[in-house]
């Protein structure tokens, strides 16, 4: 057993050695790597050049392989639990509130049982931080001022959408709001890759381009939001490749997405999905609502539509 133990452990120092891919060489001085795959090294640049046509096949491969890794990987939650009542905050905006004051993002069924008694006692201020809400245009733009200074990314997103609509005072400006979207973005906010998407996707504010579209779908899509995951599984589907349009929806349906749970439903009855994946995507949207119910967001939703935080018409 421990002769196999070392064949295994001498295999895998072979395997990790610095070895030119082009000429032979080995050694520490073989340290230039393939730029896109990673996956191979060279002693010097004129090696690389020299192998390249004999790699470049191999690369493209190499690298699709480990795009489709990151892609297809289980994302993080791209917002936080409600940080009052501590229960999973819904992916549809509708069910959430940010509170610029405090930079808090909470359910719509905690603000709205907030605001109900708070009616009655005549005191508005913020169900977390308990700050006095603005009364004006101009102190609501100048507090969401204060949260971008401070690189908050969802006041960044939301100024967007206000330069985006001329909300609040603000001359509609699409560069200014794809400015603001940017900077979100890079500060890991994934419903601003998704809305960058938008952009190129329809030529909102910039030329449309369904390239430079997919590839902010898919990094909104890593990032969490599941609103991109739904958009490139159609993509992939109307390119006939509906073995990845499934993943897409799959993984949209376990993030609450009801749209990628009726496309799962058609793929299942035209044959192009299992009826297994049809069940696992079933128990999968159920079990996403189960972690975001709460009697406070029933109470919401049935007060209006407007604060509806799931959808369930499939």
């Amino acid at each position: 057993m421990d002769g196999v133990c070392d064949m295994l452990n001498n295999m895998s120092t072979s395997t990790m050695s610095n070895t030119c891919a082009n000429c032979g060489k080995e050694g520490s001085d073989v340290t230039n790597t393939c730029n896109k795959c990673k996956s191979i090294m060279y002693c010097n640049a004129a090696c690389k050049k020299r192998h390249r046509h004999k790699h470049k096949k191999e690369c493209e491969r190499r690298v699709d392989e480990l795009h489709d890794e990151k892609l297809f990987k289980q994302p993080p939650r791209p917002h936080e639990d409600c940080p009052i009542c501590m229960i999973r905050l819904p992916n549809l905006g509708t069910g959430r509130v940010y509170m610029e004051c405090c930079g808090k993002l909470i359910c719509r069924g905690c603000f709205h049982a907030f605001q109900s008694r708070i009616t009655k006692r005549k005191d508005d201020v913020c169900p977390f931080c308990r700050a006095a809400n603005y009364t004006s245009d101009e102190e609501t733009i100048k507090q969401f001022k204060i949260r971008t200074d401070l690189n908050d990314s969802q006041a960044l997103f939301d100024m967007g959408y206000m330069y985006r609509d001329g909300d609040y005072g603000l001359s509609q400006s699409y560069a200014k709001a794809l400015e603001l979207w940017h900077r979100a973005a890079e500060l890991g906010n994934a419903d601003a890759y998704c809305l960058i998407g938008n952009a190129y996707k329809f030529g909102e504010g910039v030329e449309a381009d369904e390239k430079k579209a997919k590839h902010y779908y898919e990094l909104a899509a890593m990032a969490g939001n599941v609103q991109a995951r739904h958009n490139l599984g159609g993509m992939e589907g109307n390119t006939g490749n509906m073995d990845r349009a499934l993943k897409h929806w799959m993984m949209a349906v376990k993030d609450g997405c009801s749209e990628s749970l009726k496309y799962i439903k058609m793929l299942y009855s035209n044959g192009q999905a299992t009826k297994n994946d049809y069940a696992k995507a079933l128990r999968s949207f159920q079990t996403y609502l189960d972690a975001i119910k709460s009697d406070q967001r029933d109470e919401a939703a049935a007060y209006s539509e407007e604060y509806k935080y799931y959808e369930s018409d499939f």
